[in-house]
């Protein structure tokens, strides 16, 4: 069957704006609707809203927020984008990135504000991974799941419906206006509903093999790990109505995923201190510097895993986060008094993984960077040392359909599809090309951010 469909007849029923996808981006999307006093309605395929933000470690990157003032950050809108230009190497749509950081702060003090989602600076995110200064969020529960928590009880407090088991399978669309969807329920029945305008919020392409093997080959036969209904039908959708695509081979992927646990593993190990070794106990990059690059650099490591390293000191800084408590709860926490202990455990090199401790204590000592060009916090890691074993997976992908500053979509040729809108994984994202531009907190900050644009926008141009 087509993914787009042509109707002679009136729909049965109609809504101003329908929401394709029930995630971060869906429903922000239907609560900026709301604000602007329109009815909206968020289709989520699966019998509870998740999706990818459920599983992420629900970090957002913002500039200019509220809790950034709080805390004596200085940040807005032109030192994002010069972050942004300098990971990506000048190749993220500068429109994009100048939008998301003049948007992302106010989005989440809105959030904040008007729909009770609490949002805290995490000050224990010290600028790594090319943010330049502190400007990672997190709802005080510090996961995905609270996050998705917060927003669907935000969206049934402003009467926004989610409705749930309908998986939309086609769009209908007259020329390239489009005038409704075809939803699939679990029993195989269908249900056809008419919309004045629509916003695509169904993440990206992950779950769908044969479109990561076409985009990103690299990735074809790795790891994913991220939600399965990530199948791109947006991305499609997008491309037969005529819209343009950015950035197809941008993906974030995952050099810290706990093996075989399967867990997300917070990166302030390493921002504290911690290194990443292979089975010969040799470091192999900069672990600060492409966080989501990482993921392929693990799976080329033999057997395809790595340990994080660190000690006593990181431990107890990170002993009450949520994913760490759930990995030591699972045994995926290795400890040991000496280093010799540790690689017997962990099944390291001992050798090799003494050398490499003594090197990076050498560097602490001088304060000179290494072969990596990474220079090492004070103090140096020191016993009891602790480890836990990694390996690298897709997460997410990052390329998609373009938009423009109000999150509607573009044509390849510039122009504008009159009544469609996109955000989250469904759009192009601020990474450029590849897995290297990818900032932490990008993905959750374009769901937020573009969702709020596009309910926006969508909710007034219904309005008229």
């Amino acid at each position: 069957m087509s993914v787009i469909l042509t109707r002679d007849t009136p729909f049965e029923a109609t809504v101003p704006l329908l929401v394709v996808g029930g995630g971060a981006c869906g429903l922000t999307a239907a609560l900026a609707a709301r604000d602007e006093g329109v009815e909206v309605v968020v289709l989520e395929r699966d019998p509870l809203p998740q999706g990818s933000t459920s599983m992420s470690l629900g970090a957002l990157c913002a500039s200019g927020s509220t809790e950034q003032k709080r805390h004596g950050v200085d940040d807005g809108e032109e030192r994002f984008f010069q972050d942004v230009m300098a990971k990506t190497h000048g190749t993220a749509d500068p429109l994009l990135a100048r939008v998301v950081g003049a948007e992302s702060g106010p989005a989440l003090d809105w959030l904040a504000e008007r729909h009770g989602v609490e949002l805290v600076l995490e000050t224990g995110w010290k600028p790594a991974f090319g943010h330049s200064v502190m400007r990672m969020h997190v709802t005080p529960g510090r996961t995905g799941a609270d996050l998705m928590e917060r927003l669907v009880a935000a969206c049934e407090r402003a009467g926004a419906d989610i409705l749930t088991d309908a998986h939309v399978t086609a769009l209908y669309a007259d020329g390239e206006r489009v005038t409704g969807v075809r939803l699939q329920r679990p029993d195989g029945s269908t249900e056809d509903i008419g919309c004045d305008a629509l916003v695509l919020a169904s993440c990206g392409f992950g779950g769908n093999h044969q479109m990561v093997a076409e985009n990103i080959p690299s990735m074809a036969h790795a790891r994913y790990f991220g939600w399965e209904g990530n199948q791109g039908d947006a991305i499609l959708w997008g491309k037969a109505l005529g819209a343009g695509l950015g950035d197809m081979d941008a993906y974030q992927g995952l050099g810290l995923l706990a093996d075989p646990q399967g867990i997300d593993v917070n990166p302030r190990l390493l921002i504290e201190g911690g290194v990443q070794v292979n089975q010969r106990g040799e470091r192999f990059g900069h672990e600060l510097e492409d966080v989501s690059g990482a993921g392929a650099r693990v799976i080329a490591q033999p057997g395809g895993v790595a340990w994080v390293i660190y000690d006593d000191r990181i431990h107890q800084n990170c002993k009450e986060l949520p994913q760490y408590k759930v990995l030591s709860g699972l045994g995926g926490i290795r400890s040991a008094p000496d280093i010799e202990g540790l690689a017997a455990q962990a099944g390291i090199d001992p050798a090799g993984l003494a050398r490499t401790m003594a090197e990076v204590a050498g560097f602490v000592a001088s304060g000179e960077q290494d072969g990596f060009g990474r220079a090492f916090p004070s103090p140096a890691l020191a016993s009891p040392f602790y480890a836990a074993r990694v390996t690298g997976a897709l997460f997410h992908t990052q390329g998609g359909l373009l938009v423009d500053e109000n999150a509607q979509v573009r044509r390849a040729d510039g122009g504008l599809l009159p009544n469609l809108y996109a955000g989250g994984g469904a759009a192009r994202s601020i990474g450029g090309p590849g897995p290297s531009g990818y900032l932490p907190g990008a993905g959750l900050c374009m769901a937020v951010t573009l969702g709020r644009l596009a309910g926006r926008a969508a909710g007034r141009a219904v309005k008229g």
